[in-house]
């Protein structure tokens, strides 16, 4: 079983004029001991959206209880 977070990020367009912002959980499926830091996070959720990890901005990250 995974880990759920509580995430808010933005997403930014392909053509670089467009900015959106998403929230909700997110499950990994990591151990409860890994802790991930920003970069890594911002990177899981880029390949999420076949995006580049330079185009996703994590706004939150917090683990649900």
């Amino acid at each position: 079983m995974g880990t759920k977070y509580y995430t808010r990020f933005l997403l930014q367009a392909v053509d670089e004029t467009e900015v959106d912002e998403y929230s909700g959980v997110v499950e990994l499926q990591v151990a409860n001991q890994s802790v991930l830091d920003s970069k890594e996070i911002e990177a899981l959720l880029a390949n999420s959206f076949d995006l580049k990890s330079e185009q996703v901005e994590l706004l939150n990250w917090s683990p649900l209880h």
